[in-house]
């Protein structure tokens, strides 16, 4: 859900790579209420992680969409901010 706390539910190694691939660009996502995620045209292998991300309001569509679509996906200045913890704390 978005809103979620970081206290109760810290990101993974995994949705951190995510993330950071999202932010780096190339990032796709066809919309809908189990959005998929593709990376460079390639579907992400870990869909489950990504489904984490937009629910926690991280990754979204850079432009509104309907469902179905593909369309560009951005990191929102929630997951940017969830980036730059992790990379003042490394």
């Amino acid at each position: 859900m978005a809103g979620e706390t970081d206290a109760h539910h810290p990101l993974t190694a995994r949705d951190r790579a995510i993330l950071a691939a999202v932010a780096a660009g190339g990032a796709e996502l066809v919309w809908g209420s189990e959005p998929d995620l593709y990376l460079d045209g390639r579907c992400c292998s870990d869909q489950a992680a990504v489904h984490r991300l937009v629910r926690r309001g991280l990754i979204a569509p850079a432009t509104a969409c309907a469902v179905g679509h593909r369309v560009a996906a951005t990191v929102t200045a929630a997951g940017q901010s969830q980036l730059a913890g992790v990379l003042a704390s490394a």
